[in-house]
């Protein structure tokens, strides 16, 4: 039999043992190799030390997980080669060997093909891998597995464990891909609301904190109170199509701003909201790029579903979407309910109305269960890329794999729109508005607090030389509704550069 994709070799050559190949030709493929790990592990390294200089920790232990994840990946792809000739050796059953297939069955007169000694498939005879391998073309060299007794099939075929190494290397190359796709997206819109941020420098009409008006005619309170929020399901509704169209607007982002600072600093304290959101969504991200055992749990029932003919692989892609929309609507529902709760305890304010901080409404009165469910949207929407991706690369674009291709489409479609979702829209929202709970991230302090720590302390050295009394701390770091708010009230946070 030809070689796969090279066509004129015999069989003697494709199958060529190490101690017959020339020892430039050894050198030179281990030489490629080398250099390109040590340039890649050289990459990883400068962007955390990039991270590591612009004092980014969060960004710096998110590589660091990366890392780990692909560490965890090059083990699985370890033990694939090591142990392809033992697992190549099981022998099962026939007719348990023909049971859930992701493919239909495939027969030769009336006789079982194992994979190795498949025909190539007839749609696109110059694709680069189509299963025309040959017995001895295994993953690391050595004897070929044995045979199995008659009505007996090997467990997995020596094909067939080259074909999952190939699956384990796009998982590490896309999980790469889509983390860097996810926070590029989050900063993206973070960055549009610096325009919002920079107008709190001005004592404008929306801001002047001596103006009273009616709660109705706040801006932020006529954005999301009208007659729909009396019904349960328009409320509802509402809140889902607000989140596709106009998910945060300056209203909105004032607003939260103005409750954050009165419950956490102190009132009037200049401090930079939208960079400590942007510090929030770093913090986030370095919980969405893990890859728990129950994410791994839930690849391999992935796996374990590709049935052909139950079409599991279409319900489970319509799972990320339906969890980002529920999770974005109920976002956007907290942030109407704040308004709501404005319009019933008061009827005039005196500035920005101020929203109720409490953890109470999210679910469960638990937050973090929000981002939680962002991270496994996140993983089986980007598995289910991966595994297209893989698919087209390994069998062509239409196998048996693609055997409805519109529904293919429609997949792929709603993959690359959930995570444009997730990462766009969701994620920066829940990085806003999870600010509304009743406790906060003392990290993302650290940088801005031992600023502001030595800007008071120099300034206090000083008015003590002058013989000035110097101001005295009343407010510590952290604390909730309830308790002293982050800072002191002697000296405010200042916007770095």
């Amino acid at each position: 039999m030809a070689a796969g994709g090279g066509g004129g070799g015999d069989e003697s050559s494709a199958g060529r043992e190490l101690d017959q190949t020339p020892t430039w030709a050894v050198a030179l493929v281990c030489a490629v190799i080398v250099v390109i790990s040590i340039l890649l592990e050289k990459l990883l390294h400068g962007v955390g030390e990039w991270f590591r200089k612009r004092r980014k920790e969060p960004m710096l232990e998110a590589l660091e997980k990366i890392k780990g994840e692909l560490m965890v990946l090059g083990f699985i792809s370890l033990l694939l080669t090591f142990g392809q000739i033992y697992i190549a050796n099981v022998c099962i059953p026939m007719k348990l060997a023909d049971t859930m297939l992701p493919c239909p069955i495939k027969h030769h007169g009336g006789h079982h093909l194992e994979p190795e000694h498949e025909p190539a498939p007839k749609e696109e005879p110059d694709h680069h891998r189509r299963l025309l391998w040959n017995d001895h073309r295994i993953l690391a060299g050595g004897e070929p597995a044995k045979g199995c007794k008659k009505g007996y099939v090997p467990l997995i075929s020596i094909h067939g464990l080259h074909q999952l190494h190939i699956f384990i290397f796009f998982l590490a190359v896309f999980h790469v891909i889509y983390s860097a796709i996810t926070m590029t997206l989050g900063r993206l819109k973070i960055r549009g609301w610096k325009e919002w941020e920079h107008e709190t420098e001005t004592n404008d009409e929306f801001n002047d904190p001596t103006r009273f008006r009616l709660t109705h005619e706040t801006s932020f309170v006529k954005e999301h109170t009208s007659f729909w929020v009396k019904s349960p399901f328009f409320f509802y509704f509402v809140c889902f199509f607000r989140q596709l169209f106009r998910s945060v607007n300056r209203a909105d982002y004032l607003t939260m701003r103005h409750g954050f600072i009165s419950v956490h600093l102190a009132p009037g304290t200049k401090f930079d909201f939208q960079k400590y959101i942007k510090r929030s969504l770093e913090d986030d991200f370095k919980v969405v790029v893990g890859i728990s055992p129950v994410l791994w749990a839930s690849a391999v029932i992935f796996l374990l579903l590709n049935v052909n003919g139950w079409q599991s692989i279409f319900w489970l892609s319509l799972l990320p979407l339906i969890v980002v929309l529920s999770v974005g609507t109920k976002l956007q529902a907290i942030i109407t309910q704040m308004a709501v709760e404005i319009v019933e305890r008061h009827a005039v304010v005196q500035g920005i109305p101020l929203v109720q901080v409490s953890d109470r409404h999210f679910w469960f009165g638990w937050p973090q269960l929000i981002l939680h469910l962002i991270h496994i949207t996140l993983f089986q929407n980007a598995l289910e890329l991966t595994y297209f991706f893989w698919i087209w690369y390994e069998f062509g674009l239409k196998s048996c794999f693609h055997q409805d291709f519109s529904l293919i489409i429609m997949r792929v479609a709603l993959g690359v729109g959930v995570q444009f979702l997730c990462s766009y829209i969701t994620l920066p929202l829940y990085a806003l508005v999870t600010q509304m709970g009743s406790t906060m991230k003392r990290s993302i302090f650290d940088d801005q607090t031992s600023k502001a720590l030595r800007n008071w302390h120099k300034n206090a050295l000083k008015k003590k030389s002058e013989g000035q009394p110097g101001p005295v701390a009343t407010r510590t770091l952290g604390g909730g509704p309830g308790s002293p708010g982050v800072l002191t009230r002697a000296f405010s946070y200042t916007r770095s550069p």
